[in-house]
């Protein structure tokens, strides 16, 4: 198992709080909040991860080094940002295994406490279909709405609208082969360039959790996750 994290996020409505570290370097109970996330993937038994990076990235590179408690890192470097499209594009290019091996993607900013492991085995039963874990909510508005038939995404992202749904929780498992059927430029929206605007062709599907979900961009969220996260994460 092989994993991305997009770890680039400038984090502006936390600039107040976290002016020297980039988004999910946010310290969480005295500890950066990426060490959480790949805490998760290590648990979930991956061997490789390539921290997608961007504002500060050098901060992220002293932190982690080559390693983490077993698990190699590596890293995919925007000098300028490229879209969450483009950062994932680029960091699949930096894993092994071509355009068959895919890999589960997982946003820098976002704390869902989900069983990786048990997420990677029902997408890879549905190979190679790219997979994408939703979240129900009592209120779409912030997020934008996705609509399934049976586990087919036929609508993704669409931030018309109010009330309950299934909103995209940023957990992913992408194949690099489906990106390359498209002439994409360098920066594009993972959400909207490649996801809403090729859905009629991409085999795209759905898994809903009812997991807590966690966006520390939002100051609330930020407080909430510091009692809220180390407490999903004890032994």
């Amino acid at each position: 198992m092989q994993a991305i994290v997009l770890a680039g996020g400038f984090g502006t409505r936390l600039r107040a709080r976290i002016s020297e570290v980039p988004k999910p370097m946010a310290p969480i109970a005295g500890r950066p909040f990426l060490e959480y996330l790949l805490d998760r993937l290590v648990a979930a038994g991956c061997q490789r991860v390539v921290l997608a990076t961007g504002y500060l990235h050098a901060v992220v590179e002293a932190h982690f080094g080559t390693a983490y408690r077993g698990m190699a890192v590596g890293y995919s470097q925007e000098t300028t940002p490229l879209g969450t499209g483009g950062a994932v594009l680029r960091a699949l290019h930096r894993l092994p295994g071509g355009h068959e091996e895919p890999a589960l993607v997982m946003n820098g900013d976002t704390w869902l406490n989900q069983d990786l492991g048990a997420f990677v085995a029902w997408a890879r039963e549905r190979s190679p279909a790219d997979c994408v874990l939703l979240r129900r909510v009592d209120d779409v508005a912030r997020f934008g709405s996705v609509a399934l038939d049976g586990e087919r995404i036929v609508r993704f992202g669409e931030k018309s609208g109010s009330g309950p749904g299934l909103i995209n929780a940023g957990l992913y498992w992408l194949h690099r082969a489906a990106f390359e059927r498209y002439p994409f430029p360098e920066t594009f929206s993972l959400e909207n360039d490649h996801f809403q605007a090729h859905l009629r062709d991409l085999d795209l599907r759905g898994s809903v959790t009812e997991a807590p979900f966690i966006d520390i961009g939002v100051p609330e969220d930020y407080d909430r996750a510091q009692v809220e996260v180390p407490r999903a994460s004890a032994p």
